[in-house]
C-alpha cells in the first residue's frame, strides 16, 4: 500500500469452497490502544464467518506514536478503501462492505462509519457500508472518557497520565470532539446500521456503548447493543465465533439481518 510502509498490509481469508456469486466484505481493525497490535489478532473470525459466506479481511495500520491520530484513520480509510477497488478479485463484493474492530479497533471502525471525510478521501462512498461492530471500545465519546479518567484519578491520588487519551487524540479540545463518533451521528448520511458489543462489567465501555447507542437510536439509524457479562475485555473479542457465545450468535443475527445475501 501507499508509500510500502510495512504497516500498510492486510491479510485476505476466503471461503474454501468457490462461489458463483461475489461475497460481503468484513473489514476488521484490531485493538491495542492505537499504539500496539497486528492484522493476525483475528482468533476465530476467519474460519467461521468465511464458512458463512464472507470475504474476511483484516488491516494493519501505522501506530502512536509514530505518526498522529489522523494519519493512522487516515490508513485505515485507505485499507478501506483498496478493498472497495480491489477485492472483487477475489470473490468479494466491493459494495458490500461490514466494518469492525475491537477496542481501539473499535473506535476507529465507529469513527470512519460515522464521519464520511475519510472514506470520501478515498472515493468510498457511504452506501457501500452495510454494517458497523465496534466491540468494547472505550472512546466513543472522547471528552466524557477524559474526564472519566482523570476525575478518578484526581480523586485517589493518582498520578495524571502522560499519555492517556488527551494526548493520543491531539492535547486539543477540538480534536477530541471530532474523533469522537457521536459527534458525527446525523439523520440520514448514509451511516450504517450498528452492532455495538461490550463487556458491562467494564464501566467505562459500558457508558460509552450505551452513549454511541443513544445517538444512533435518536438518529434513527438501526442499531443493537449486546452487552456479554460473562466475559471480559479480551474474551469478548477472541470468543466470537464459538457456537454456544452469546455473542456470536447477536453477530450472526445482526449480519443474517442487514447484510444482503
Amino acid at each position: 500500500m501507499q508509500n510500502g510502509h510495512e504497516r500498510h498490509v492486510l491479510d485476505i481469508y476466503t471461503p474454501e469452497a468457490e462461489r458463483d456469486t461475489a461475497l460481503p466484505v468484513i473489514v476488521w481493525v484490531h485493538g491495542g490502544g492505537w499504539q500496539v497490535g497486528d492484522k493476525s489478532d483475528v482468533a476465530l473470525k476467519p474460519k467461521v464467518l468465511t464458512e458463512r459466506g464472507f470475504v474476511f479481511v483484516s488491516t494493519n495500520y501505522r501506530l502512536l506514536p509514530d505518526v498522529d491520530m489522523e494519519t493512522l484513520m487516515g490508513d485505515v480509510a485507505k485499507a478501506i478503501g483498496w478493498v472497495h477497488r480491489n477485492i472483487a478479485e477475489y470473490g468479494g463484493d466491493p459494495d458490500r462492505i461490514v466494518v469492525g474492530g475491537h477496542s481501539a479497533g473499535a473506535q476507529v471502525a465507529a469513527l470512519l462509519c460515522t464521519n464520511e471525510r475519510y472514506l470520501e478521501a478515498e472515493d468510498v462512498p457511504f452506501d457501500v457500508l452495510e454494517g458497523c461492530i465496534p466491540v468494547d471500545g472505550d472512546t466513543y465519546d472522547i471528552p466524557k472518557i477524559i474526564m472519566t479518567a482523570e476525575l478518578r484519578q484526581a480523586l485517589y491520588g493518582g498520578e495524571m497520565f502522560t499519555f492517556g487519551h488527551r494526548q493520543k487524540f491531539g492535547n486539543d479540545p477540538k480534536k477530541h470532539v471530532d474523533f469522537s463518533a457521536v459527534t458525527h451521528v446525523v439523520r440520514d448520511k448514509g451511516i450504517p446500521p450498528f452492532l455495538i458489543l461490550y463487556f458491562p462489567g467494564n464501566p467505562e465501555t459500558r457508558a460509552q456503548a450505551q452513549c454511541l447507542e443513544t445517538a444512533l437510536k435518536e438518529a434513527d439509524i438501526p442499531v443493537t447493543s449486546f452487552g456479554k457479562s460473562d466475559s471480559n475485555h479480551s474474551r469478548l473479542n477472541n470468543d466470537l465465533g464459538i457456537p454456544e457465545d452469546p455473542a456470536t450468535q447477536a453477530l450472526y443475527t445482526f449480519l443474517d439481518t442487514h447484510v444482503k445475501r
